[in-house]
């Protein structure tokens, strides 16, 4: 689709940014990501996002390998660099872990089933049929939301100064958010063409529509220093209602939103390690250490 080649088409160009996958630099940017505490609680009022970096040295990698399913392992291997292949492995191997803690299971056993567009849920009998989460990546950085019984939505992108932001709007935004973006100073300009796109991805991807879905057909708030929102759709004012968008930020060079049904929830901001792995999952589990999969990261660290 040209929509997906469009974004895919950003995703393949470097970063200028030092901090770019990189833990320890993103940890000083804007906002404060935290570790997060030994026992997780999610009540039906908060929405967790989780940060990690993809960059990881090789034997976390292949720890994480271990734990995914067998269709995961052959989707990582179609990937044709190699850099991809273990970005992919790291995001699904957290993805993974952090669910497992939630549900207080391994995170081999955690299965997923895909909606008719292709919007993962976790399969029946795991005890966690309310839990619904969403996931991005883009350039070595990773963010997971996660939240209690109701639909989410997160889209991350690598800011590019440099694109045709206004040429790219035009075939995808709606008329409304183009005229916002030409009254916008040119140096304000590619900041509000990503806090537009990402905030619309966030709502596509909550709502589980998929890559098909027109663009055009809403629209949000773009202008810098306005808050994140959904204006206006085709379904009309109650579907606007109904969700609440907020902007992230991941660090330098990223720019990022979340869509979350309902209103009145709270925010936490998580840093995730591979040690949050080992502490986080394994305590809470009987489950024996020594045979663990993960024990490899650990004994390589």
């Amino acid at each position: 689709m040209e929509r997906a080649r469009v974004e895919g088409h950003r995703k393949k160009s470097s970063s200028n940014c030092s901090c770019r996958g990189n833990v320890a630099a993103l940890a000083s940017c804007h906002v404060s990501w935290d570790a997060p505490p030994e026992v997780l609680a999610l009540g039906s009022d908060e929405v967790h996002v989780w940060r990690a970096g993809l960059n990881q040295k090789a034997s976390l990698v292949q720890g994480l390998l271990m734990i995914l399913s067998a269709d995961e392992k052959v989707r990582a291997e179609r990937f044709s660099f190699q850099r991809d292949r273990e970005h992919f492995i790291v995001a699904r191997g957290m993805l993974r872990a952090i669910l497992g803690r939630y549900l207080q299971r391994e995170p081999t056993n955690i299965r997923f089933c895909y909606s008719p567009k292709g919007k993962p849920v976790l399969a029946q009998g795991l005890g966690g049929d309310a839990l619904r989460f969403n996931l991005s990546h883009s350039h070595g950085l990773a963010l997971c939301a996660v939240t209690n019984g109701r639909e989410i939505g997160i889209d991350l992108e690598q800011v590019r100064p440099d694109l045709k932001v206004e040429e790219i709007a035009r075939r995808f935004f709606s008329s409304d958010e183009v005229a916002t973006l030409r009254t916008l100073p040119p140096q304000m300009q590619s900041e509000a063409f990503f806090a537009c796109w990402t905030r619309k991805e966030a709502y596509i991807k909550a709502k589980g529509e998929g890559l098909s879905f027109p663009l055009h057909e809403f629209d949000v708030s773009l202008a810098p220093g306005e808050p994140a929102a959904l204006l206006t759709t085709r379904e009309g004012p109650q579907e606007s209602s109904r969700w609440t968008l907020q902007e992230l930020m991941p660090g330098p060079g990223y720019a990022a939103a979340l869509a979350v049904e309902g209103n009145g929830w709270r925010l936490a901001r998580w840093e995730w390690s591979a040690e949050r792995i080992m502490y986080g999952v394994t305590e809470h589990l009987n489950t024996n250490w020594q045979e663990h999969p993960l024990r490899q990261i650990q004994q390589n660290s």
